[in-house]
């Protein structure tokens, strides 16, 4: 399948909304569970389901519902959960991502990466910034969350503070950890600083299939 093929694949409003919820999601989710959450029937749920997973945009996994095990607990469940793959589509033929990968090896090897952590806070700031002005009326977590999902890290609560299901910067952060993460870490320390948000801080807290900074409670907040 090409890659505009596979772009092609979400171009249906249901599939969409089915793909949406399933990258939202923690964990693989059912049909029956993606069906209730789109607002469809079970077998066309499992009809688009089973398209996505063609297209490699989500992945496949056989597992029992909870607390069932032996003899009668009947099969295992067919349950999707967002692909790691990525898929990129540019007319005519561009190759960003090469020359990323240029840049961070470069980064690599002249030790620059104080000077890219100055210009990622300052991007992040900037970014801050320009959601405060446009939402002046907005909770500090709304405002943080409706910026993040705009870039791309697909924010949820985890307690007091956010996760960050995905990592726009997923190919280079696999090949470069410390350099990306640590530039990870300082945009999003610069887009809480430019959007003047103090209730929240990041750190680096790497997860499996996740960004590695997290967002959590200051713990000044509220002294």
């Amino acid at each position: 399948m090409t890659e505009i093929s596979v772009i092609a694949v979400l171009e249906d409003p249901v599939r969409r909304r089915l793909y949406d919820y399933v990258a939202a999601q923690g964990s693989g989710v059912s049909r029956t569970e993606a069906a209730a959450a789109t607002g469809i029937g079970r077998t066309l749920a499992a009809f688009h389901l089973d398209r996505l997973a063609e297209a490699g945009l989500v992945e496949v996994t056989f597992a029992r519902p909870a607390g069932r095990s032996g003899p009668g607990a009947g099969r295992p469940a067919k349950l999707y959960r967002r692909a790691t793959t990525e898929h990129q589509v540019s007319v005519p033929p561009r190759d960003y991502r090469a020359a990323a990968e240029l840049l961070a090896e470069v980064v690599d090897v002249t030790g620059a990466e104080p000077e890219l952590q100055r210009a990622a806070r300052s991007r992040g700031a900037a970014a801050g910034r320009a959601a405060r002005q446009q939402s002046l009326v907005l909770p500090d977590d709304d405002l943080v969350s409706n910026s993040l999902e705009a870039q791309g890290y697909q924010p949820y609560r985890d307690g007091g503070g956010m996760r960050l299901r995905n990592c726009p910067f997923h190919l280079l952060a696999d090949r470069h950890p410390p350099l990306i993460c640590g530039m990870n870490l300082a945009l999003l320390e610069g887009l809480l600083s430019g959007a003047s948000v103090t209730s929240l801080s990041a750190r680096l807290d790497p997860r499996p299939g996740e960004c590695c900074v997290v967002l959590e409670e200051s713990k000044n907040n509220g002294d």
